[in-house]
């Protein structure tokens, strides 16, 4: 059996860059904190952009440029850099759940069952929703928990609307 940590999206734009809020940056202590005392492997995604952003349907609908790669704010905020070096993987995606993170913990359940996956990160109301409702349906008998007080929406009432539509999703969310 083996436990996962998935780590959405906690990136320099989205904590203080061109989406950052007052609320990704009071969760960065208790990110890290979990991070670093998680028992278990640690994955991190990281919402990745190319220069044509503008011209995605998600640049149209949302038009601030962030998470461009190659540039500062799509790297990792400073304080989980020394743990994704270590990270058992690392995950850039161009939409908002990873089809690859799932198809990847898909194929490690197959070979050993995987006992439980958390998720933590931003935003509660997008990255994070995505990935959880895309890993239950991928592997819908593994227990998955988000941990509310690591997570941070686009404002606090999408937060916590994310994290009912998880609950009833049948996705364990402590906060």
């Amino acid at each position: 059996m083996s436990k996962f940590l998935i780590v959405v999206d906690m990136q320099k734009d989205f904590v203080d860059g061109a989406l950052g809020t007052e609320e990704a940056r009071a969760i960065v202590p208790e990110v890290v904190k979990k991070v670093r005392e998680f028992d278990g492997k640690v994955i991190f995604t990281k919402d990745t952009h190319k220069e044509n952003y503008s011209r995605t349907q998600e640049g149209k609908k949302l038009p601030v440029a962030h998470c461009i790669r190659g540039t500062e704010g799509h790297e990792l905020i400073d304080e989980l850099k020394p743990y994704a070096q270590k990270a058992y993987a690392v995950f850039e995606k161009d939409t908002f759940g990873s089809r690859k993170l799932a198809k990847f913990l898909r194929a490690l359940n197959k070979k050993k069952k995987i006992e439980s996956i958390e998720l933590i990160g931003l935003c509660t109301d997008i990255c994070v929703v995505s990935n959880a409702l895309m890993i239950k349906g991928f592997l819908p008998e593994v227990p998955l928990t988000v941990d509310g007080k690591c997570c941070a929406g686009v404002t606090t009432a999408a937060h916590q609307a994310a994290l009912n539509v998880m609950k009833s999703c049948q996705v364990e969310v402590t906060e």
